[in-house]
C-alpha cells in the first residue's frame, strides 16, 4: 500500500521548520477541504499560513480537480498564487503543469491535500513528498461519503490517525 510521507490534522499544523528540515522548496496545494471547507470558507489562518511560506521562499502553485474556474481563480488571486484547475489527480496531467509553474526539482516539491485516492496517489506517482491533511468539512453528497468510507479503511490499514500528527 502506498502510505503518504507525513500527515497533520490541518494545513496550518505544517511549520516551516518542517519544509526546510524536508528540503522542501515548493508546494502544490489542493483547495477543497484542504484549504476551505465545502461551503467555501477559508480555513483559519490560511492567508497568514501562506504569507510565511513566501516569505519562506517557498513557491506555492495550487492544483484543483474543481472544474470550476472561477472559484479556483478566485482562491488563487485572493492568496495570490498560480493554479491549475481540473487537475484530474491522481493522474499526472495536472500536477506536470504545476510542476512546470513552480520551475523546482521534484524532490524539493510537496503535495498537500486531503484526499488519499486523488493526492497522495497523484503525488506518489509524480514522485513527489506527499502531505495528506484530515477533511476541513464532512462530505456533501452520497458519493462523497462513501469515498471518505473506504479512504477511511485504507487509513486504518496504514495505521493513520488523522487527528494525531507526525
Amino acid at each position: 500500500m502506498i502510505k503518504p510521507d507525513a500527515y497533520f490534522e490541518k494545513i496550518t499544523d505544517i511549520k516551516i521548520d518542517f519544509f526546510e528540515e524536508k528540503n522542501i522548496k515548493a508546494v502544490i496545494l489542493d483547495v477543497d477541504n484542504t484549504l476551505m471547507d465545502l461551503d467555501r470558507n477559508l480555513l483559519n489562518n490560511i492567508e497568514e499560513w501562506i504569507e510565511n511560506l513566501k516569505k519562506a521562499n517557498i513557491k506555492i502553485c495550487i492544483a484543483s480537480n474543481s472544474i470550476k474556474k472561477e472559484k479556483i481563480k478566485k482562491i488563487a488571486d485572493k492568496i495570490e498564487v498560480p493554479y491549475v484547475f481540473f487537475s484530474i489527480k491522481p493522474f499526472k496531467r495536472g500536477l506536470k503543469k504545476a510542476i512546470k509553474i513552480l520551475q523546482e526539482e521534484k524532490d524539493n516539491i510537496a503535495e498537500i491535500g486531503d484526499q488519499y485516492f486523488t493526492d497522495v496517489i497523484g503525488s506518489k506517482r509524480m514522485k513527489l513528498f506527499s502531505i495528506l491533511t484530515k477533511p476541513i468539512s464532512g462530505e456533501k453528497n452520497k458519493l462523497g461519503e462513501f469515498k471518505r468510507r473506504i479512504e477511511k479503511r485504507v487509513l486504518k490499514k496504514l495505521n493513520i490517525d488523522l487527528l494525531s500528527t507526525k
